[in-house]
């Protein structure tokens, strides 16, 4: 390889932006063994890297690149520290980030409590005791204000049936309802119907998914789609269509030049759902986006990162 060829790759490899994670192997191979002289022919001929100091004659590091470096280095880091989390632990953790980060981050709280199952959701309020010394229910009421905070307290403290067993009567009558306080929700927000909360809050999925093909019959359209409300937005979708919920964050974690949070998903659905649905969620992104997820995390991702992906990925072949 000539010396603008390893140039070239060194550049890829520190090309933060165009990418999630780092190619630590051009990194070792070709950077670890350059001398002096090359390292500051490489420092000169990336400019979008380093700058001339002409007074002080040095180039220095872009104090912006740097810090988006130490993300990305990170990443994979944080990816295999998460997969070695006993699962329980995992979710308190999230949530509390997703605390720490605010309204933002708290579709995170929406998913992690509606496409858990009741014994999860339970083990994860549990580890929160635990590592914190407080419970999810009694940080979200003190740190979530206006109206998101009913809806969320109601899932996250839930435990709903996890049987077959679905009452159809019951599921056309609570669409119903749901109906009626979407048509209504110019004079009460859906979001404060204690109803509403009630519905999305306690009832099994099954029953859900029945409100859910009974509202489309009545209406028309898909339930989400005449959701204005975020949160509850989130909530159905995670709580009826959980694998189209997950390849949609996927797919906005995936485009670049996206945000460090936003990229985050990409670690947490990957490893969050290798040993549950992953196989599914695979299934489901081609089918939205016509290609596999597979060939999108090996065409963005790179170095360790991109390999520990796709290891997970392939746990559901």
């Amino acid at each position: 390889m000539s010396h603008n060829q390893e140039v070239e790759a060194v550049t890829n490899a520190f090309s933060v932006i165009e990418g999630h994670g780092v190619d630590e192997k051009a990194l070792l191979t070709i950077l670890g063994k350059w001398d002096p002289l090359e390292r500051e022919a490489f420092r000169k001929k990336t400019p979008k890297f380093f700058s001339e100091d002409h007074e002080r004659h040095f180039q220095r590091w872009d104090d912006h690149h740097v810090r988006l470096l130490k993300h990305e280095f990170v990443r994979y880091k944080n990816a295999i520290v998460l997969w070695a989390m006993h699962p329980w632990e995992r979710d308190a953790r999230l949530v509390k980030d997703a605390l720490k980060k605010g309204v933002n981050a708290y579709g995170v709280l929406v998913e992690i409590a509606c496409t858990r199952s009741s014994e999860e959701l339970l083990g994860a309020r549990k580890a929160y005791h635990s590592l914190f010394d407080h419970s999810i229910e009694e940080d979200v009421a003190s740190h979530v204000h206006g109206t998101d905070r009913k809806l969320l307290v109601a899932l996250l403290s839930a435990y709903r049936y996890e049987g077959p067993k679905v009452k159809d009567d019951s599921a056309k009558s609570e669409a119903k309802t749901l109906s009626h306080a979407i048509k209504n929700a110019q004079n009460k927000p859906i979001v404060e119907d204690d109803e509403v909360i009630r519905i999305f809050a306690t009832r099994s999925k099954p029953h859900l998914h029945a409100i859910y093909q009974h509202y489309k019959e009545i209406s028309g359209k898909n339930l989400e789609e005449d959701l204005d409300d975020l949160r509850l937005k989130e909530a159905v979708q995670c709580l009826c269509t959980p694998q189209k919920h997950f390849s949609k964050v996927l797919d906005a974690a995936l485009k670049i030049d996206v945000d460090k949070n936003t990229k985050k998903a990409l670690t947490r659905i990957i490893v969050t759902r290798a040993d549950i649905d992953i196989k599914k969620i695979k299934a489901e992104y081609q089918n939205l986006y016509g290609v596999s997820l597979h060939q999108k995390v090996e065409e963005i991702a790179k170095g360790n990162y991109k390999d520990f992906l796709l290891t997970l990925i392939a746990r559901g072949a």
